[in-house]
This record gives C-alpha cells, structure tokens and sequence, in this order.
C-alpha cells in the first residue's frame, strides 16, 4: 500500500512540477505552448478561409470548447490522471508479476530506423483509436460518455477538445498493453502525438480541404463532418467515419459513409435537444443516464 501511495504524491508532485515548467519555459520541445500554438493557427485559418462563411468567428460554445482544451489536456491530469495512471502502472506490473512476468516488451523496435518507428507507432496507434472510437458508438454506456463529444452543434477546430474525462481513461487504458509491449521511446511519443492532434484538429475545423486522393487515407473535415451528422442513415445507426487521422480504416472494413460535401449538414446529438450545455452538466450526464437505465 506504501508503494501506491508513493505512486500518488510523486504524481502529484511531479506532474505540477512538470505544468509549471512547461508554462514557464517555452521550447521546440514544449507541449503546452504547442498545443496552444497550433489551436491559434487553425483558429486563424478558420477566420480567413471558412468553409461555412455564415458560421460566427466565435461559433456557438467556443468558450466552453477552449475550457474543454485547458481542462482535458493539462488540468484533469493535474487534479486526478496522472496520479491515477501511475497507481495503475503499478498495479498491472505487480499482476504481471504475479505470473512471473517482468518485461512487458514483446517487440522491440529501436533498432529500425527513426522515421520507421514514428510510422509505425502512428499506424499502430491509429487503428487502436480507430477501433476503440468504434466502440464509443456500439456500446451503450460508452457511447453515454462519448455523447459530450457529439453534443457540439457548430464544429470547428476545438470542438475535438469536447470530451468527457472519462475517455482520457478508457482511451489511455485500452491502448497501454500493446503499446507498452513496443518498445517505443517518450520523444517518439511526443511527435506523433502532437502530429495526430494537429490532423484531429484539422479534421473538426470549419475548413474546407481538397485531398484529392489522400481522401481515402487521410481523414479530413468534410468526411469527418459526416461522422458528427445530427441525422445518421439507416444504413448506419451507430454511426459511421471512425477514423481519428486516418479514414484508412474506414474504407478498408466498409465503416465509410460520405454521400457528399455538405458544409451545412446538421451536426449534433440526434433526438437530445434537451441535452446540458454547461461543463458541469455535460460531465455528470453520462453518470445519470448509465445509472438510471440500471
């Protein structure tokens, strides 16, 4: 129990220590002021190149949308993440352990090229969200969380940061043990994710993208706007476009649905008009209705 404790102060501890230094000391290396950077960006090119011209500068939420940035990408890691994925390293290695397991490395792949291991750690990880997001829509009280996300009526480039802090966990949890079992380094890591978040943020921005064949590889904002339809078809009523930055996936096992390129398509949560438009509100609601239908 000392050890899980320890677990909990240094994540604490350490993560603090780590935001402070990240704010305070701007670098090439720095995710905050990435993050923050390239919001910027794609929010000024949404200014001067909209897609949807008749959308507000400030469409409808946006504030909450930035708080949704600042919440689920630092402030949720300080309040409880950090520390919590720390305890469960440590719980997982210690049930490893009870089976004689030491070293969750199964595949090791520093000796391959650098620009191989950031593909295939981009690859990898991608079909995991992909598959992952797909259950989001298929199983019902995940779907009850991932709700928040769809719940945004105007997209634009923040509306990817719109999520319960629950999918932090579930997403974090499934993709530890087989990413854990490849021996990838921390900086590889940081780029693809900064890489992938730059394309998920591209993919929401009220942004028109011509990708021309790289259409059926790369996911974009008018494919993607389909995925956030109010109206799902009844050939697909889970929903459809799982891609997170590849569409890849999509065309390959027929989850792709793409009728057109319709800037004014109605976005939203079908039949939840009545759904909370306040943080607080929208991160309790998936609580209340899993536990009602129980």
């Amino acid at each position: 129990m000392e050890k899980y404790i320890k677990a909990i102060s240094d994540g604490y501890y350490g993560y603090w220590n780590y935001l402070i230094n990240e704010i305070l000391h701007p670098s090439w290396h720095n995710y905050f002021y990435w993050l923050v950077g390239a919001s910027f960006v794609i929010w000024l090119l949404e200014v001067f190149f909209p897609w949807r011209k008749n959308q507000p500068i400030i469409r409808e939420h946006f504030w909450l949308d930035i708080f949704y940035l600042f919440w689920n990408y630092f402030l949720f890691a300080l309040v409880a993440y950090n520390a919590l994925s720390m305890v469960a390293v440590e719980a997982f290695n210690d049930f490893l352990g009870l089976f004689g397991i030491t070293n969750t490395i199964a595949i090791k792949v520093d000796q391959l090229p650098g620009w191989l291991q950031l593909v295939l750690i981009f690859i990898i990880r991608d079909f995991m969200q992909w598959t992952i997001h797909m259950m989001y829509h298929h199983v019902g009280w995940m779907w009850e969380f991932h709700k928040v996300h769809h719940s945004t009526r105007e997209m634009g480039f923040a509306a990817l940061l719109r999520y319960h802090w629950m999918e932090n966990i579930l997403y974090r949890t499934l993709e530890y043990i087989p990413l854990a079992m490849i021996g990838f380094g921390i900086t590889d890591f940081f780029i693809v994710h900064i890489f992938t978040l730059v394309l998920g943020q591209l993919g929401h921005a009220n942004l028109y993208i011509p990708l021309g064949p790289f259409r059926y590889i790369i996911n974009g904002p008018q494919m993607h706007l389909w995925h956030h339809a109010k109206n799902l078809p009844d050939s697909h009523p889970h929903g459809f476009n799982y891609g997170i930055s590849l569409s890849l996936w999509d065309f390959l096992f027929r989850t792709n649905y793409w009728p057109s390129d319709d800037e004014n398509l109605p976005v939203g949560l079908p039949d939840e008009e009545n759904y909370p438009e306040d943080f607080i509100g929208q991160n309790l609601a998936p609580f209340q209705r899993i536990f009602k239908k129980k």
